[in-house]
C-alpha cells in the first residue's frame, strides 16, 4: 500500500522529499578514495588485487578480445538479438535529431563569430555485472556517444566467475559501436578510466550506473574527467484520472520498486477510488514477483499517494517532486504535457508504460534522479560534444568598438585588459 500525504499539509510533502535524498557517507568515500590512490599508484597491479578481492576471480588480460567478443554474442537468444537490435535503431534514430552543428555569424566591418560543436576523443561506460546484466544500459550510453562521433568507445564491466563477460553484455557492446571492453569493474574501474593504467588508456568523461562505490568513485573524479551523474535510487510517478486502469498503474509503479529498496514509486491520482484499487493491484501483483522482498520495502518505505483536485493540481505536485520517471495516464496527455515543467522523461497514455522507455522506444533511460530534474537533463549527444567558440575582429572593426571594451575594463580596474586595445587604437 502507498502512504498517503494531505495535500493540504506541505510539510508531509517537504518530509517525503527529504527522505528521498541519499547522500554518500564519508566512510564510503574514505574506502573508495583509498581504491582511486592505489589505482593511481599502482595500475594494474591494484586492478589484479581488487578484482581478486572483490569477484574472486584471478584476470591477468583486462582488454576483451575481439573473438572473445563473438563467441560471447553466438551465445546470445536470437529473438533477444533482434529485440535488441530493432531497440538500437529506435534508440539511433531519436539521438540524431538531436545533433547540433557548428555556426557561423557574419556581422558588418568584417566581424565573424561562431562556435564549433565537436566530438569528446574518448569517453568510458561502466555497465554493472554480478549477479545482474544490463545490456540495454550499454545501448543507452554508447549509442548517443557514436552518434556525437565519438572515436573511442570504452566499456568496463566486472568479470564473471569464469573471467569472461555476459553474452547479452557482449554483444550489445558490439552492437552499440564500443571500441574496447575491459573486465574490471567497482571503483578500481572509474579509477582505470580516470588516471589510466598499463593497459587502461584514460578518458575523457565517464557514464554508466553501479553501486554505491562507483557513484562515490565518479563523483571524487569528477574534475579529473567529466561525469555524466550521481544518480540515486529509481523513481516513477505516475498522474492517473478517472479511466487509468488500476491493473495498469499498479504494475507500472512495480516496474520500479523491482530495482532496489530505496526506489521511490508515487501515485497521483483524482480518484479516491483509483487509489483503492490501485493499492489492491499492488498487493496483489507484488506476491508474486520473484523480487517480491525488494518490492515491499521499496512500497512500504518510500511508496507515496496523493489524492487531487485536478489532473492541474497533481502536475504541480509533480513538478515539486521532479521525478525521474512521469508517466501521465490521462485521457487525453497532450493537453498537459507543456505544464509538465520538472521530469526526466515523460511518457503518455494509458498504454506507454516506463518499459518501453527504458528498452525500445528510443528515448534514453539515463534520467537524473533524487529531484535534479529541476536543472538536469536525461543523457543525449549533447553529453559527448564539447563547444568552443571563435571571434575575429578587423583593425577596422576594433578602432570602431575599442573605446567600449577600454571603457568596461577599467571600470573593473583591469588596465592589463584595457591596454591590450588601446595599443592597437590610433593615438
Amino acid at each position: 500500500m502507498l502512504k498517503r500525504i494531505d495535500k493540504n499539509e506541505t510539510e508531509q510533502l517537504r518530509e517525503y522529499l527529504d527522505s528521498r535524498m541519499q547522500e554518500i557517507s564519508s566512510d564510503v568515500l574514505l574506502r573508495t578514495n583509498e581504491i582511486l590512490l592505489d589505482v593511481r599508484k599502482n595500475g594494474d597491479a591494484a586492478l589484479r588485487k581488487y578484482t581478486s578481492m572483490f569477484d574472486h576471480v584471478e584476470v591477468t588480460d583486462f582488454r576483451v578480445s575481439e573473438a572473445e567478443i563473438e563467441e560471447a554474442s553466438a551465445k546470445c537468444d536470437p529473438y533477444f538479438r533482434t529485440s535488441m537490435e530493432k531497440a538500437a535503431a529506435n534508440i539511433t534514430a531519436f539521438h540524431q535529431a538531436q545533433v547540433v552543428n557548428s555556426y557561423l555569424q557574419e556581422k558588418e566591418d568584417g566581424i565573424y563569430l561562431g562556435e564549433r560543436v565537436m566530438p569528446l576523443a574518448s569517453v568510458g561506460i561502466y555497465v554493472p555485472g554480478g549477479r545482474a546484466q544490463y545490456p540495454s544500459s550499454v545501448l543507452m550510453n554508447a549509442i548517443p556517444a557514436k552518434v556525437a562521433g565519438v572515436k573511442r568507445i570504452v566499456m568496463v564491466t566486472p568479470p564473471d566467475k569464469q573471467g569472461g563477460i555476459h553474452p547479452n553484455i557482449a554483444f550489445a557492446a558490439k552492437l552499440a559501436g564500443v571500441t574496447e571492453i575491459y573486465k574490471v569493474g567497482g571503483a578500481q574501474a572509474v579509477a582505470a578510466l580516470a588516471y589510466g593504467t598499463e593497459s587502461i588508456p584514460a578518458v575523457d568523461k565517464i557514464t554508466g550506473p553501479g553501486n554505491i562505490y562507483v557513484a562515490a568513485a565518479k563523483k571524487l573524479v569528477y574534475g579529473k574527467v567529466d561525469i555524466d551523474m550521481i544518480a540515486g535510487p529509481s523513481e516513477i510517478l505516475v498522474i492517473a484520472d478517472e479511466g487509468a486502469d488500476p491493473v495498469f498503474t499498479a504494475a507500472d509503479l512495480l516496474s520500479q520498486a523491482e530495482h532496489d529498496p530505496m526506489a521511490s514509486p508515487i501515485l497521483l491520482t483524482t480518484s479516491q477510488s483509483v487509489l483503492e484499487q490501485v493499492n489492491a493491484e499492488l498487493k496483489k501483483q507484488s506476491a508474486v514477483l520473484p523480487k517480491r522482498e525488494i518490492v515491499e520495502a521499496s512500497l512500504r518505505d518510500y511508496g507515496r499517494s496523493i489524492v487531487c483536485d485536478s489532473i492541474e493540481e497533481c502536475i504541480a505536485f509533480a513538478n515539486a517532486i521532479a521525478p525521474e520517471h512521469l508517466e501521465l495516464m490521462v485521457a487525453d496527455p497532450m493537453k498537459y504535457l507543456n505544464q509538465v515543467i520538472n521530469a526526466g522523461s515523460v511518457f503518455l497514455g494509458y498504454y506507454t508504460c516506463e518499459s518501453i522507455g527504458d528498452y525500445f522506444g528510443g528515448t534514453n533511460h539515463v534520467l537524473p534522479t533524487n529531484g535534479t530534474a529541476r536543472f538536469s537533463s536525461a543523457l543525449g549527444v549533447d553529453a559527448f560534444v564539447k563547444r568552443s567558440c571563435f571571434l575575429h575582429y578587423t583593425k577596422e572593426a576594433l578602432e570602431k568598438n575599442g573605446s567600449y571594451i577600454i571603457s568596461m575594463a577599467e571600470q573593473e580596474e583591469l588596465e592589463g585588459h584595457a591596454n591590450a586595445v588601446k595599443v592597437r587604437m590610433p593615438e
